[in-house]
């Protein structure tokens, strides 16, 4: 905590007592008596009081070389970081498997989805297990649309911290782009270090490497950033688009068998040192390929739930396509699909997809706007459309 003080010193060069305690995240209470100690040992000093028996304080020359020393080493001066044993007790107090998700919190999460029963249900008893889940079928059924809502079963929000200290290494945990912070100023007393967020649902795709799944040390900065598994804590991590990603799926697998069965993973310290870590959470792999062709009989014994999503049948299709209409403020009627269907699918055999509703009518509403036309589906619109959305021939 003293060498954050000192390097926000050093980068502010004056900041009141009040500051200090808002940036490092501790209350003014304990920051007071750690700056009076830091004075005392000549570090900082007072440039000015205020009448809320607040100072303001500056760094001593003493202050500003041990600043220096101390910003070479790590720039980092946010939120002072949490023990790594009292991050382990979080997750396990927040863990997946201590709660039941019912059909009807399923049902909510994933209501504006077009499921089977029979999908719904296969669904459902992997999320009550929050074990490994392959999902598997053609591109455009909704296989990421199911993976992104899982944590809406599960409930709508956990406690992180900012970051954690691990091996005197400061570990980035919280990230914006990833997770979504909670407001939580209604609740009194809190420990600031930590973040509401709500249940994350992590997501790799075709980019992903083994890099990605390590410590990594961020260079000239001296902080490590977590690896999206540990982000993904207590929510869901999901391998989008699997077998497509940068590194082989036999690396992958590999890396993961141990850590599925046992929940904790090894991961390596910059500095060399190994700790074990918590895996937990509900591990999703999406995959537009047949899994038998990605992986070998025994990995995918280790996942339990493999789901098929489907093709919509013809009524799901329709169903879709009225949803979405009504949400765009397009006037459509079911005699529409059938023109769709008569003159543009069958005809040619084309297969349905879930996306394609949504797509569809996108570029119809488009080409209304652009012209200047009612926004009502009409033959000569479902021609234009369809012209642009397939490829010749498909």
């Amino acid at each position: 905590c003293e060498s954050m003080v000192l390097k926000y010193l050093k980068v502010r060069g004056l900041a009141w007592g009040r500051e200090v305690s808002h940036q490092l995240k501790i209350s003014y209470k304990i920051m007071a008596e750690i700056l009076k100690q830091m004075k005392e040992d000549n570090l900082v000093g007072y440039k000015s009081s205020s009448g809320l028996h607040d100072y303001q304080f500056q760094l001593t020359n003493t202050g500003n070389e041990r600043a220096l020393q101390e910003y070479q080493m790590c720039t980092y001066y946010g939120a002072v970081p949490v023990s790594f044993s009292q991050y382990v007790r979080s997750v396990k107090a927040q863990s997946l498997d201590h709660l039941v998700p019912t059909s009807e919190s399923l049902a909510s999460a994933l209501s504006d989805l077009n499921l089977n029963e029979k999908t719904f249900s296969q669904i459902g008893q992997s999320i009550f297990s929050s074990k490994a889940l392959f999902l598997y079928g053609f591109p455009g059924n909704g296989k990421t649309s199911v993976s992104q809502r899982l944590c809406k079963a599960f409930g709508e929000s956990i406690w992180i911290p900012r970051s954690i200290l691990i091996h005197d290494q400061i570990v980035r945990l919280f990230d914006p782009s990833i997770h979504e912070e909670i407001s939580s100023s209604g609740q009194r007393e809190l420990d600031e270090r930590w973040v509401k967020i709500k249940r994350p649902t992590v997501i790799a795709g075709g980019e992903l490497t083994m890099q990605d799944l390590e410590m990594n040390l961020i260079p000239g900065t001296g902080i490590v950033e977590a690896p999206m598994q540990l982000k993904s804590n207590c929510g869901v991590l999901l391998i989008d688009d699997f077998g497509r990603q940068r590194m082989s799926t036999s690396e992958l697998l590999n890396r993961w068998i141990m850590p599925m069965e046992t929940r904790n993973d090894y991961l390596s310290m910059p500095n060399g040192n190994r700790i074990c870590v918590p895996f937990d959470q509900m591990l999703v792999f999406s995959t537009n390929l047949k899994p038998e062709a990605l992986v070998d009989e025994a990995f995918l014994r280790r996942i339990p739930y493999k789901i098929h999503i489907p093709d919509p049948t013809p009524q799901q299709f329709y169903d879709v396509f009225r949803k979405v209409a009504s949400q765009l403020g397009i006037a459509s009627t079911k005699e529409d699909v059938e023109y769709l269907f008569t003159k543009h699918y069958l005809p040619k055999k084309r297969p349905i997809r879930f996306c394609q509703p949504r797509d569809l009518l996108s570029q119809l509403r488009n080409y209304c706007l652009f012209h200047g036309l009612p926004l009502v589906v009409t033959k000569e619109a479902i021609d234009m459309v369809i012209e642009n959305y397939f490829v010749e021939g498909v």
